[in-house]
């Protein structure tokens, strides 16, 4: 394919070069920035909670199975919202739906429940899920299809800056060895979530007054139901299933990983600072990706890609404090640059040379200790960047006025998110945290297997 999403003469997408979406844009992105931010806060509850309440692997995945959960039981009911009362509306919706949860731990670490918690957790990632089910299609379709992949990976980068600082300020925030009380320990998420709720719930008023285009596929809110009939859609949640699994798990897993002797032997706080990097890694992919799979070209293509590198590097050094580490950082950088420029502005062909080469880093991890171990996992952050927005723009390619409910199902396949971490935390309580990585490896064969053929277009 010559494009992300290539014109299939449907109503999907505004094609009218006459009008501008900039503003729009900036609105949508401050929601991907608000849902990464609130989802990677997820890994800092997990060794927060695991202490708190003293569980065992498996249990804490929990906090990630009620969490993605909510993906399956909620998206296909908010793509049926979303179908008739618009995309504006269903992300008002879905801000007010996110505060409430949010609210939710106030009462959960008063009275410090687990039950609470996860309660609170399901509600918040309904109102994400609609968000996602409303954002991600109006993203895709507020312009032109050719430049369709790379204004969501522009939009999934400030995703991505979500989940990189999240990791930093919930470090402060959250985690801190020096506690000990169980109720000071608890009401340490109040804070917190107290200012996401306010923040959404401001968001959610500029949204109220605010005058975003009206997108055409609007008028079909009533439809025969016949998205699953696109094989390509249907491979599509697959992969959207099996990525987000394989990506929340590693995200889920490396405080405690890098925490192990064997490996770093990081704190808490430490180690949270290189899973930032490990979620900014996504973010600089998909600034390089939004700059690779646009139209951008030449001179002005060198001059961003430079710009990106650098930021990279004084990210690297930020969150890490050494030189040599960023250095190290900059060569798995250098590596995406190239794995890009391979893909050939092709989001198929990308994505299956991303996936063969996590794939590589994965078992380089598996079967490595201390450094060695370290820097691939990290690394993988690099390449998970173009995978979501290129398997969703690549999956809704087509529909026509199917697209709101195909992202419905896209939607729901991200209770990957729920499962695949459950059963690592399986794996790690019985084989070992280390060994655990392995599940992920298939995770990324059926990307890989997605990018080659899966992605091709065949009506059942």
């Amino acid at each position: 394919m010559a494009s992300g999403i290539p014109s299939s003469g449907n109503v999907e997408f505004n094609n009218d070069t006459s009008k501008n979406y900039t503003s729009a844009l900036i609105m949508l992105t401050s929601l991907f920035f608000m849902w990464g931010f609130i989802t990677c806060l997820n890994d800092i509850l997990i060794p927060h909670l695991k202490a708190l309440f003293d569980l065992n692997y498996t249990q804490t995945m929990l906090i990630q199975f009620t969490f993605f959960g909510a993906y399956a039981l909620m998206s296909v009911p908010a793509g049926m919202i979303i179908g008739r009362i618009g995309y504006q509306r269903g992300i008002v919706l879905g801000l007010f739906v996110a505060g409430l949860g949010a609210l939710m731990f106030y009462p959960a670490s008063t009275v410090i429940s687990y039950g609470l918690f996860l309660a609170g957790l399901f509600v918040l990632a309904s109102g994400i899920t609609i968000l996602q089910v409303s954002a991600n299609p109006y993203v895709s379709i507020l312009g032109s299809a050719k430049t369709a992949s790379a204004r969501l990976n522009l939009t999934q980068a400030l995703n991505s800056f979500g989940t990189t600082i999240a990791p930093v300020f919930g470090a402060m925030l959250i985690l801190n060895e020096l506690v000990t009380d169980q109720t000071e320990k608890a009401a340490a998420v109040q804070g917190p979530y107290i200012g996401i709720a306010l923040t959404l719930f401001v968001i959610a008023i500029l949204f109220i007054f605010a005058k975003l285009p009206v997108i055409e596929s609007e008028t079909y809110k009533e439809d025969a139901g016949n998205a699953w009939q696109f094989r390509h859609l249907i491979l599509g949640a697959v992969a959207i299933f099996v990525y987000v699994g394989a990506e929340v798990s590693i995200g889920s897993f490396l405080v405690n990983f890098f925490a192990e002797p064997e490996i770093g032997g990081l704190r808490e706080e430490v180690a949270a600072k290189y899973m930032a990097l490990y979620w900014g890694g996504a973010m600089i992919g998909r600034f390089f990706g939004a700059v690779s799979l646009s139209n951008i070209a030449g001179q002005r293509r060198g001059i961003y890609y430079g710009l990106i590198f650098v930021f990279s590097f004084f990210l690297a050094w930020w969150l890490t404090e050494e030189i040599q580490l960023a250095a190290i950082f900059l060569i798995f950088v250098t590596i995406n640059i190239i794995a890009f420029n391979l893909g050939q502005k092709l989001p198929a062909r990308t994505l299956a040379i991303f996936a063969g080469i996590v794939i590589l880093l994965v078992i380089i991890t598996v079967s490595s200790t201390g450094p060695v171990a370290m820097w691939p996992i990290v690394a993988v952050g690099l390449f998970n960047s173009i995978m979501f927005p290129t398997i969703f723009t690549l999956a809704i390619d087509g529909l026509g006025r199917h697209t709101s409910q195909g992202s419905g199902i896209l939607c729901m396949a991200i209770v990957g998110g729920a499962i695949i971490p459950l059963l690592m935390g399986v794996m790690a309580d019985n084989f070992g945290i280390h060994n655990s990585f392995l599940i992920t490896i298939a995770c990324y064969a059926y990307i890989l297997y997605y990018g080659v053929k899966g992605y091709k277009h065949s009506i059942k």
